[in-house]
């Protein structure tokens, strides 16, 4: 690659180069890191325009201007060009001379050489996490007599009270949709990640139904969907049956004030517009395709906004029912929430942050063992730079918004918070190439928002992902993640066995399975080769696949029965059993459990590459919530890893 775009891209952070995961180096196309650096806002497309963007960088350098944030960890000091006058947050303000070393934590302004930037003060390392264990839900699939054909949040209430002295509930994300049909499937792919989805409300558990005459109340439950024939979750039949009934309570929900909270006003907005204009911004008219127009503006005193901004009240009102649940539990942690990668980008978010992300990007990852040709997740991304300069007030408020009902947070992908796979418009998942963001500034303020929550933070560092991010966040007292299936011996054992327990990472979650993966009776049985044979997903012969299956499987078994777990005669709930005993011994300070394991589920609950051809998200346990609370399976596993050093009971 030319030398002046090489420079160019370097300075954008846009990789020309990157290592594959063969650990080995993969230049990045011409085109893909023009395509990207445009994205940017960079023309990079002649050699004049290069030239010209360079000579800019280089201006920049020489003027040493600050940035539009400046992020120092709390006890570090740092010159600046001049002398400058430090706002704290407290509208206090100090002169100085370079940023002292006695700063508070918070958001600051920092005015120097003409400057006026925000200082952001964050902590260096969270509180160390407590030792414990707790449970992984995928709060859709819960089902009890009271929900309405998919789990909620009286479910996890009811969960929550139930749960054998667990430490935590890590839950799948709880994020925003955009309330038009059909409503997609997939936790991953929200409208917002800065509210929450409806979908999950209990309608019996509102002020308004408790207020409601019983003929009312008869009306409301008569709107109750039936079961689905196929026994799948049908989420689009759920939002129907749930809006038609909390329309019919609205009237008794009182007065609404609309600007109490001018963010979440602007997405009442956006979900009002998208009833009308249908579920894609970029598709409206244009005169609403922007949030700060004055027909936008004029749309905000509508009664129909008043009515999102109350199921947004609502569903904190659930939430905080929740946590005050876990806290009378004596949950260490309590109800640990689940940030998705990104958003999508026709979405609430879309719209209202669309200056802060790349207009067209889709993030994605890069090929791998599983995916040959990468990923193409069709999500939006932040403009590291617009973060930069707006004082990355849209990611801090995003986190502040869901810490409000977290006791923890999982963070998906988390590599992300270094570096983003970014795929250009018109090209393929495989033609990206990677964008950094500045970690110090990314980690750092989740680990300030966390610490004024006092919260816990989870990292998924699942796959290829570079070592100094597995070192940062142990050494920021940031969880990584630990899955059984992964987690193999791949330095010293040329058959890539299953590693000792007493050799797993203290500093992880550790979880037999994800959402993404066999379940424990799943990988006993196969299903996942008997799944994909049966979609045309394997690569190789069908049997190949089931022979290394029942290698992979055989391995697991050696591994549990060297630690004394089973023996020859063990059936498969006791084998189960055993990797929850395997689990326990682990040093890891969070040890979890899925109830798809606990239970015996075969289905996955989600197969990576594939649509329609599998119910993804759409399949409820087996078994009932009642029935969990009081199934001694579940109290079982309950009791094994909680006698684990540090159990919560």
């Amino acid at each position: 690659m030319d030398a002046e775009l090489t420079a160019l891209a370097e300075a954008h952070g846009v990789a020309t180069w990157y290592e594959d995961w063969h650990r080995e180096r993969r230049d990045v196309a011409t085109e893909s890191v023009i395509g990207v650096l445009g994205l940017l806002g960079v023309d990079a497309t002649t050699p004049e325009s290069i030239a010209r963007e360079l000579a800019a960088v280089r201006a920049a350098r020489e003027q040493q201007r600050l940035p539009g944030t400046v992020v120092v960890k709390q006890g570090e000091a740092r010159p600046l060009p001049g002398v400058g006058t430090v706002v704290l947050e407290d509208g206090t303000s100090r002169e100085v001379t370079g940023l002292p070393d006695d700063l508070p934590l918070g958001w600051h302004r920092l005015r120097t050489g003409g400057q006026d930037v925000t200082l952001v003060v964050v902590p260096p390392r969270l509180p160390e996490p407590p030792e414990t264990w707790g449970w992984m839900v995928q709060l859709y699939s819960l089902h009890s007599d009271a929900s309405w054909g998919m789990g909620d949040l009286g479910d996890l209430r009811t969960f929550v009270e139930g749960s054998h002295g667990a430490g935590l509930v890590l839950l799948n994300p709880l994020h925003a949709i955009t309330p038009t049909e059909p409503v997609p499937s997939s936790p991953y792919s929200p409208s917002s990640r800065r509210f929450s989805n409806p979908l999950y409300l209990r309608v019996a558990d509102t002020d308004a139904y408790r207020r409601a005459d019983p003929t009312l109340r008869e009306r409301v439950d008569a709107l109750k969907p039936e079961p689905t024939p196929d026994g799948l979750i049908d989420y689009s039949a759920v939002w129907r049956a749930k809006r038609a009934a909390l329309e019919l309570l609205w009237p008794l929900a009182g007065e609404v004030d609309l600007d109490a909270d001018p963010g979440l006003t602007d997405f009442a907005v956006f979900c009002t517009l998208a009833e009308e204009h249908g579920a894609n911004w970029q598709e409206w008219p244009e005169q609403f395709r922007r949030p700060d127009t004055a027909e936008v503006r004029a749309a905000r005193k509508g009664d129909r906004v008043a009515f999102h901004v109350w199921l947004q009240q609502l569903l904190n009102e659930q939430l905080d029912a929740a946590n005050d649940a876990a806290r009378a539990q004596g949950m260490p942690v309590g109800v640990v929430h689940d940030l998705a990668v990104g958003i999508d980008p026709s979405g609430a978010d879309g719209w209202l942050l669309q200056d802060v992300l790349a207009a067209g990007v889709h993030a994605g990852a890069p090929p791998d063992a599983f995916n040959q040709l990468g990923q193409d997740w069709g999500l939006a991304a932040w403009r590291p730079d617009q973060l930069i300069e707006t004082g990355y007030a849209a990611y801090r408020d995003m986190l502040r918004r869901i810490f409000r009902h977290a006791g923890g947070l999982r963070v998906d992908h988390v590599a992300g918070l270094w570096r983003l796979w970014w795929v250009p418009p018109g090209m393929g998942p495989d033609e990206g190439t990677y964008v950094h963001y500045d970690p110090d500034a990314m980690l750092g303020i989740l680990a300030l928002e966390a610490h004024r929550a006092g919260a816990v933070v989870i990292g998924e560092d699942l796959g290829t992902v570079l070592p100094v991010m597995t070192k940062t966040l142990e050494e920021m007292n940031m969880l990584g993640s630990a899955v059984l299936w992964f987690t193999r011996d791949y330095k010293n054992d040329p058959d890539e066995g299953y590693l000792p327990a007493a050799r797993y990472p203290r500093n992880a979650l550790a979880s037999i399975s994800t959402h993404d993966l066999p379940t424990a009776a799943g990988f006993l049985a196969g299903e996942q080769v008997r799944v994909r044979a049966e979609l045309g997903q394997l690569v190789g012969p069908v049997e190949d696949e089931r022979a290394y299956a029942e290698k992979d499987r055989g391995k697991l078994l050696a591994r549990l029965t060297e630690e004394g777990l089973i023996t020859a005669s063990s059936t498969p709930e006791e084998i189960v059993v055993a990797m929850h005993e395997f689990l326990a011994r682990t040093p890891c300070r969070f040890v979890t459990a899925a109830l798809y394991d606990v239970l015996g589920e075969l289905d996955q609950p989600n197969l990576p590459g594939t649509t329609d051809e599998y119910p993804n998200w759409r399949m409820p346990l087996r078994t009932s919530l009642e029935q969990i609370v009081a199934d001694p399976r579940v109290a079982r596993v309950a009791d094994v890893l909680s006698a684990r050093k540090g159990g919560a009971r």
